[in-house]
């Protein structure tokens, strides 16, 4: 009779070793190493005819069936819409609304099957919410299972076309002696959930929990086995959310979904630059009007900036919606390239709407914004600034101009400032197109 082995495991990264260690030698974790017993029991092994190698060819005829979800701005992100047998992670901040925009979905999609496994909330506390979203589709099944084996039973006995489980941190397995939520019982729940999903050929959706360093929560091989990873942003104190793919199989992963979050659920925003620029202040000192490319979408947003005269020893640097190593930059190339003399002021950005953006083609807006306040003078109401900012203070072209100058004219913006290679072939009716080859060229057009 074979004995158990015992080996030490990871609970930060997941990791096996034979000998513990006071700090993981994968990811550095300190006192993360768990005793495990681990039994080298013999089982046979089942060969099915799914195992036959079968030619490249075979397939090649067979078209992915897609389930449109009615929401365009989730469709969007999927690439039209759910594939059938494939898996799905949404990750997101507790409260962003994950469990609502799950709910809002099987309303939205009619004539199949639909089951949602709850491992939080009673049926009674998921029903309420229902009432509240105004949800129609009365024949969505819900549970409050958590057990693995119990949900892969109602999945081989309902063929369900559609399975939610929310959130996939609760699920636990009964043969495994670890508590719910722990990246043993993380990782073989999800990777025996993906298995059942892609046997059967049913949609499964996994919700999951984020770390505060902002990963889903879980053995990072998780996210490996699914097909799809979605994350939905937005802090408590904002309106909109926004939908990303980190990873998708079946469709790019550069599209995003602009929602506002209301008392009805989410809301698919058609148009984002309207809903960005609503409340903007065109005459303000420091404000300047950005147009950046999420994906194939083009949308317009305000960058506010404030520069004053520092009150401490050590001048401020705060940025919302960009990284602070990027406006310090951006400080650096002004004060070396531009004269601006900023080493004695406090100097804050803001991205209105609390969007994230990481693309560099606004950094000729935050340059504006910038000397905008600094100088306390207002930039023309109807101009919008695209283009890359350099460390030599050179105003270096950026992709897909057409379509962010086409967006900016549509709003009203008939003088855009775009670096002087993006303005050759370049022809938009009614704008007025200005061409900058270094931010010191720029700030004699403008001021």
């Amino acid at each position: 009779m074979a004995k158990d082995k015992t080996i030490y495991y990871c609970t930060e990264c997941g990791s096996t070793q034979l000998k513990w260690a006071g700090k993981c030698p994968d990811c550095g974790a300190w006192n993360s190493m768990e005793e495990r017993k681990v039994s080298k029991k013999s089982r046979k092994v089942k060969i099915g005819s799914k195992s036959t190698p079968r030619p490249l060819k075979a397939n090649r005829q067979k078209k992915l069936k897609r389930i449109t979800t009615r929401i365009d701005e989730f469709d969007r992100v999927l690439g039209g819409g759910f594939v059938t047998g494939s898996v799905l992670l949404l990750g997101g901040e507790p409260g962003v609304g994950k469990s609502t925009l799950m709910l809002q979905i099987l309303d939205r999609i009619k004539d199949k099957e639909c089951i949602y496994f709850s491992g939080e909330e009673s049926e009674e506390q998921i029903r309420m919410r229902a009432d509240r979203l105004q949800i129609q589709n009365g024949e969505i099944l819900l549970s409050c299972e958590n057990s693995m084996e119990k949900i892969m039973h109602f999945m081989d006995k309902m063929n369900p076309d559609i399975v939610v489980i929310d959130s996939i941190q609760t699920i636990y397995s009964e043969q495994l002696t670890n508590i719910p939520g722990s990246i043993t019982q993380v990782k073989e729940c999800s990777g025996q959930l993906t298995r059942k999903a892609k046997e059967i050929g049913c949609i499964t959706i996994f919700v999951g929990h984020i770390t505060k360093s902002g990963n889903i929560a879980g053995p990072k091989v998780m996210e490996h086995l699914v097909d799809t990873v979605l994350y939905l942003e937005g802090g408590e104190n904002n309106l909109y959310r926004v939908l990303r793919s980190m990873k998708n199989r079946f469709g790019s992963t550069n599209e995003v979904g602009i929602f506002s979050m209301d008392e009805s659920g989410l809301n698919p925003v058609k148009n984002p630059s309207s809903f960005f620029l609503s409340e903007r202040n065109s005459d303000a000192p420091g404000t300047a009007i950005a147009v950046s490319m999420e994906g194939t979408r083009p949308f317009l947003i305000e960058i506010q900036a404030l520069v004053t005269a520092s009150s401490y020893g050590n001048p401020q640097r705060t940025a919302h919606g960009i990284g602070y190593k990027r406006l310090a930059m951006l400080i650096a190339v002004l004060e070396k390239r531009a004269g601006y003399q900023m080493g004695t002021q406090d100097v804050f950005v803001n991205i209105v709407g609390g969007m994230k953006i990481d693309e560099t083609a606004i950094n000729l807006s935050l340059v504006a914004a910038m000397a905008s306040s600094f100088r306390d003078v207002s930039l023309p109401s109807d101009s919008a600034f695209i283009g890359e900012v350099g460390l030599v203070g050179e105003v270096r072209s950026v992709p897909f101009i057409k379509q962010r100058v086409k967006e900016a004219s549509k709003f009203g913006y008939k003088n855009i400032y775009l670096p002087q290679k993006n303005v050759k072939n370049l022809n938009v009716e009614g704008v007025i197109l200005t061409g900058v080859n270094s931010i010191e060229h720029f700030f004699n057009l403008v001021f």
